[in-house]
């Protein structure tokens, strides 16, 4: 799902939420208590294929979990998984019902219930992905002028193109600016709009682009269109502020060390299960 950009903002909805999860932490039947030996909460949200909900069909959970995984059992580290909305997932960081978030948007301005890891999960490319008898190329905000653009609400790609994210905030280009909202999956609904002539193109993570048109056998309708937005999407893992520093920072270190290790050839390996691959 495209998060994008993954800037949340929290609201009412928030301290709600807080508050009804420290009611259900008193009464025993929260679903996350307090540390026990070696096990490490991870709570995550569904940005495929980076990180996938599992369904009975389908066991795996994307690129970064399975990397993840790797990294820490070979610590001796057994993870519990909470599959949960993006702004959820920050609130039980935050809270310490999770000790991390395996992907966030990197910010110098971020909150501080959380600490960065140093190590990216990953430098994600941008790209956009068009019908396949289009000719568009991207060459800055000027090149979308007059193109209709799919994007879901709240989504922030001004950390990758500023111009682009002011393009679609203007008021005056909202007539070409498609938002689309619901409990479904908004990108495979895009893809199909533009399959259909309904709109003209969508900018997304590179390898999410890649995932979505191969689940949905699209590639003789549409395409995907390099080089997409100027900048990179960074993100990187986020550990919980309430856990204790000196178990935090081993955390980090475990993860920093570990990523490091998986560049290259096991990095490509994982992106090979799910059908991707890296484009510079």
């Amino acid at each position: 799902m495209g998060r994008k950009k993954r800037v949340v903002t929290m609201s009412k909805d928030k301290i709600i939420y807080r508050l009804l999860t420290l009611m259900l932490f008193l009464t025993g039947t929260s679903i996350a208590g307090s540390n026990h030996g070696t096990t490490l909460k991870v709570c995550y949200d569904q940005w495929a294929p980076m990180t996938i909900f599992p369904s009975q069909g389908s066991p795996a959970r994307g690129v970064v979990i399975d990397m993840l995984e790797q990294i820490y059992t070979s610590k001796g580290y057994k993870l519990e998984y909470y599959e949960v909305p993006l702004a959820r997932g920050l609130a039980m960081v935050a809270d310490g019902l999770c000790d991390m978030l395996p992907e966030y948007l990197y910010s110098k301005n971020s909150e501080n219930d959380f600490e960065y890891a140093t190590e990216e999960t990953f430098a994600y490319t941008s790209a956009f992905v068009v019908r396949r008898d289009d000719p568009w190329h991207y060459n800055g905000v000027q090149s979308i002028k007059g193109k209709r653009i799919a994007t879901g609400p709240g989504w922030d790609y001004s950390s990758m193109s500023s111009d682009y994210q002011n393009y679609i905030d203007d008021p005056k280009n909202s007539d070409l600016v498609e938002v689309l909202a619901g409990d479904g999956d908004v990108v495979k609904r895009i893809f199909r709009m533009i399959k259909e002539n309904r709109v003209d193109l969508y900018a997304d993570s590179d390898l999410v682009l890649q995932h979505v048109l191969n689940q949905l056998k699209l590639n003789e309708d549409l395409k995907i269109v390099r080089p997409g937005l100027e900048k990179k999407l960074l993100e990187r893992p986020i550990f919980s502020k309430k856990m204790p520093a000196e178990k935090r920072q081993e955390l980090i270190k475990i993860w920093n060390g570990g990523r490091l290790s998986m560049k290259g050839k096991k990095e490509t390996i994982l992106l090979k299960k799910y059908n991707i691959t890296l484009e510079e």
